[in-house]
């Protein structure tokens, strides 16, 4: 075996170099956030082909024959917006596996409101006669969740992007986010009812309620604070390393950790 010094400094020089490179912290983010990437499409692959598989049948079905056609359109009208980015996105920014799933339900009670329109939803009014309401109350939950998914989503962007630091500023800023995406969907209402006359009644959805759209907002901020409450701890677990340093320190453990 050849011992020179000069075979001992190559034979090590490559090994050196690697162990230089992977103690820098640059490194070691993209170390991880490559890791975090391959074992994550790996493991649910299945689930988000399943995801989208049901989410286009859905969408086909609350489209074959619905109430009102032009309801129907501006009901569905972000699913048919959100589709084709998570899609174009998939590779280069995928998001974690809880917010695809809230994705998912979010358009499910947007294609089912579009094909019955909110006010004729049969779950509805199961609802509004084992609560004894007024009113049905579906579009309510379909407010709910214009909170309860936006301010998520808001949250993986803002973290992942190193915007905010602190959980406190995160979550208010969330919420916030939320309650804008709310107020400017009233908006959209608005201008729907002045360029459609009573063609817009269905979109509406007012059920001759004076207060629907302040009890719009109302519901969107509880689906937000909800949202910040019951599902920050589980979001933590599944974003990577890098990403969570920007929320600083926790009760849990400080060692590394990849879904």
């Amino acid at each position: 075996m050849n011992r020179s010094p000069c075979a001992f400094r190559d034979g090590n020089l490559s090994a050196a170099l690697a162990a230089t490179i992977a103690a820098t912290p640059d490194a070691r983010i993209r170390i991880r956030q490559f890791h975090h990437r391959m074992t994550t499409s790996v493991h649910r692959s299945p689930l988000l082909t399943a995801l989208l598989l049901a989410t286009i049948i859905a969408l086909v079905a609350s489209g074959w024959r619905p109430y009102d056609r032009l309801t129907w359109l501006l009901e569905v009208a972000p699913v048919l917006v959100a589709l084709p980015v998570l899609l174009a996105t998939r590779e280069r920014y995928p998001l974690t596996t809880l917010l695809y799933v809230l994705i998912f339900l979010h358009c499910l009670v947007l294609m089912l409101g579009g094909a019955y329109t909110y006010a004729r939803v049969p779950l509805g009014h199961w609802a509004q006669e084992l609560l004894g309401l007024s009113r049905n109350p579906y579009d309510k939950l379909g407010h709910f969740m214009q909170g309860f998914v936006p301010a998520m989503i808001a949250r993986e962007i803002l973290i992942r992007g190193k915007h905010v630091r602190g959980r406190g500023m995160t979550a208010f800023l969330c919420i916030c986010v939320a309650l804008a995406i709310s107020a400017f969907y009233e908006l959209v209402e608005w201008w729907s009812a002045l360029a459609l006359g009573q063609g817009a009644d269905e979109f509406l959805g007012t059920q001759g309620d004076p207060w629907d759209t302040q009890s719009d907002m109302l519901l969107a901020l509880i689906g937000a604070a909800t949202a910040m409450l019951t599902l920050s701890s589980e979001h933590d677990r599944q974003l990577p390393d890098p990403a969570r340093e920007s929320l600083g320190p926790t009760s849990e453990t400080s060692a590394p950790r990849l879904r």
